[in-house]
């Protein structure tokens, strides 16, 4: 069996069956698709990065990232080391590989060195050629967050959208009526990714239950984007009284504009989000907010990794994480804005 063979047997070329597999070139969801079904139906190997559990144990995995600007974000570096900590309680050693945008020849140095256990992909995709790049290289392989098809892959994920509509529930129950998403910025929505497309439908659901007006906007993660896109959403739309975060970099700078319109949190303004633990905390007033439990989404992710390594054809785990309301001070009643 070959690759020539899997092309014939979907009436593709063979360069389409390559990138499929490889990610290194854009397939429609469809034919990839088509292919791994075909691949998985003919049993086709790829022999230059077929995994076998006859390997040599290294005790080293990958923890695949790829940075949503120059570097890694400070959440990003929050998921980073709840990783490296449950890989260190594990005795394993970790390899940072970024991947995506200029970063494709790390990745495919990750799938086809030979000298990795396992790989933990981060800030998934809905439609991510790495996970059909991993799953058909026979690599096992968790993802921390899940595309529109997990079910024939590990992984772990917080539940952004039933959180996300929680949070607009929590609003409403307030008096909110003019709400706002400030959401992950532009180019990550375009790209696919996952939480911040969730967020963006369960938002916008939530607020057509509630009957209440609901407004998204996209926002970079640092301070300063933060500051900016409040500033321009408290202008253009002066009714709004409540916002809903899941972008804790922006956090700070959001903080700041509200403090410079003189809108006091929250006797006439409310924030909430998903945000970790310590970001709250620092956030003036402390903020109520669904906690992002970092370090449990980074045990987890390497526990179901090492049970990957160990049975690679055990059954997928998975696991989503709903967490409870941490109370704040930075939400109440709806006051109009003059």
């Amino acid at each position: 069996m070959n690759i020539a063979e899997v092309a014939r047997h979907c009436g593709v070329a063979s360069s389409t069956v390559s990138y499929a597999l490889s990610g290194k070139r854009k397939v429609s969801a469809e034919t990839r698709e088509r292919i791994l079904a075909a691949v998985d139906e003919l049993g086709y190997r790829p022999r230059a990065t077929a995994w076998s559990p006859a390997r040599p144990r290294t005790g080293a995995v990958a923890l695949v990232i790829p940075p949503a600007a120059d570097q890694l974000t400070a959440m990003q570096l929050d998921f980073v080391s709840a990783v490296l900590d449950a890989a260190a309680r594990a005795d394993l050693d970790v390899l940072l590989s970024p991947s995506g945008d200029r970063h494709d020849s790390s990745f495919e140095r990750v799938v086809t060195g030979g000298y990795l256990e396992g790989v933990i992909l981060m800030e998934i995709r809905l439609d991510d050629p790495r996970v059909s790049r991993l799953r058909h290289a026979r690599i096992p392989f968790v993802t921390i967050g899940r595309t529109t098809r997990p079910g024939a892959t590990s992984w772990v994920d917080l539940d952004t959208g039933t959180l996300v509509g929680r949070c607009v529930d929590h609003l409403a129950d307030l008096g909110h009526r003019h709400i706002a998403l400030v959401n992950r910025s532009t180019g990550l929505v375009m790209s696919g990714y996952a939480p911040a497309h969730r967020a963006r439908a369960s938002f916008a659901e939530a607020a057509l239950r509630r009957g209440v007006v609901g407004i998204e906007f996209c926002c970079a993660d640092h301070e300063q984007a933060g500051e900016a896109c409040m500033e321009r959403l408290l202008d253009a739309y002066p009714r709004i009284t409540a916002i809903v975060t899941i972008n804790e970099a922006a956090l700070p700078g959001i903080g700041r504009a509200l403090e410079r319109a003189d809108l006091e949190i929250p006797r006439r303004f409310s924030v909430t989000g998903l945000v970790a633990r310590h970001w709250a905390e620092q956030f003036h007033p402390r903020l109520t907010a669904f906690d992002v439990p970092v370090a449990e989404l980074g045990a987890t992710a390497v526990r179901f990794l090492r049970e990957r390594i160990a049975k690679p054809w055990a059954a997928p785990a998975q696991r989503l994480l709903i967490p409870e309301i941490s109370p704040g001070e930075s939400t109440g009643p709806a006051v109009a804005r003059p």
